[in-house]
């Protein structure tokens, strides 16, 4: 049984690590005949270093579908990861890559979805409630018995990334501080994009006589950290990891954005997104956690907060006067 696959989105990070780490995981490598990065920047970075390691890059020109299902028939793929791409017209080109892979015959589709969607309000979480109609649309193939689409389907819900706290590295390392607008009392669970990533690879590859591995076809997987933290209990995790004292500031929504749009590139939509995530914890909406799927599926451990923090030591360790002030 073949299987190739081809990942959208190649030039964000989480498309770019689910692809890189099948293109180097000799247990992975084994499982796939080809890998196939579509991408709206092929010039990118990422995308350069994913051609260097076998993968096939294909640019992607969203707005004419009969050039998507072309472009998704010359990779030749079988299988798609769909992730939307960070900016504001993520619905619309996620729907028509949907389309175009039913028109173009691909069999298994593995959505990147966001958990807590289900929790956004409409008028209060656009950014985060629109991952709900694409899922919608995803999984309305299942009901479709002439689509090719619609045989194995597969959604991971990807909690808060932990990433998203380097957002605010340079409060860290110049005042101690990881300034976060979450209320002082609700949790929520960040997720290390590596463990998302190590779940979609297992999912991509995994095989069944439907396509995917029957246990993963038809799943709904949604994916935090191991461990609800509230901002003091975020601190004092980079505060052991560190091993230098860094406190949580609980800060209002206005700044939060101010200190987005001045200390990143990310899309606009993006930081709204963001924002909006920030503004579940704030409602009380994310006080869980959900592993078994990451269990059930790797059989290892998710990521925990003190191991997320020693990673990326560098970026966030404080200045060393500061801890003499």
């Amino acid at each position: 049984m073949t299987r190739n696959i081809c990942i959208t989105s190649i030039e964000g990070q989480t498309g770019f690590l689910i692809a890189e780490l099948l293109l180097t995981d000799e247990k992975f490598k084994s499982q796939l005949d080809s890998v196939t990065g579509l991408t709206l920047d092929p010039s990118s970075p990422k995308a350069k270093e994913l051609e260097t390691l076998g993968a096939t890059v294909v640019a992607h020109k969203p707005g004419r579908e009969r050039d998507v299902v072309a472009a998704l028939k010359k990779t030749g793929c079988d299988t798609i990861c769909l992730v939307p791409p960070a900016r504001r017209d993520k619905f619309d080109i996620a729907a028509e890559l949907t389309t175009a892979a039913r028109k173009a015959g691909v069999q298994n589709v593995l959505l990147i979805s966001a958990a807590g969607c289900d929790y956004a309000e409409r008028d209060r979480q656009p950014r985060l409630r629109e991952f709900v109609d694409l899922e919608a649309l995803v999984l309305a193939e299942k009901g479709n018995p002439e689509s090719p689409l619609g045989h194995s389907p597969c959604v991971i819900r990807a909690g808060f990334y932990a990433g998203n706290l380097l957002l605010y590295s340079e409060q860290a390392r110049n005042e101690g501080v990881l300034p976060l607008p979450i209320g002082e009392n609700h949790k929520f669970a960040p997720v290390a994009l590596g463990d998302i990533s190590l779940v979609a690879a297992h999912v991509l590859t995994d095989k069944g006589p439907h396509g995917f591995d029957d246990r993963h076809r038809g799943q709904m997987m949604v994916l935090t950290g191991p461990m609800l933290c509230a901002g003091k209990e975020l601190a004092e995790s980079a505060s052991k990891a560190l091993g230098q004292t860094m406190e949580f500031e609980n800060i209002s929504e206005r700044e939060a954005k101010r200190v987005l749009k001045s200390q990143t590139d990310l899309d606009d939509s993006e930081q709204e997104y963001i924002l909006e995530y920030y503004s579940l914890v704030r409602e009380g909406k994310t006080n869980y956690i959900s592993t078994t799927a990451f269990h059930d599926v790797t059989g290892q451990h998710p990521t925990e907060p003190d191991e997320f923090f020693r990673n990326y030591a560098g970026e966030l360790r404080p200045k060393k006067k500061l801890r003499s002030s």
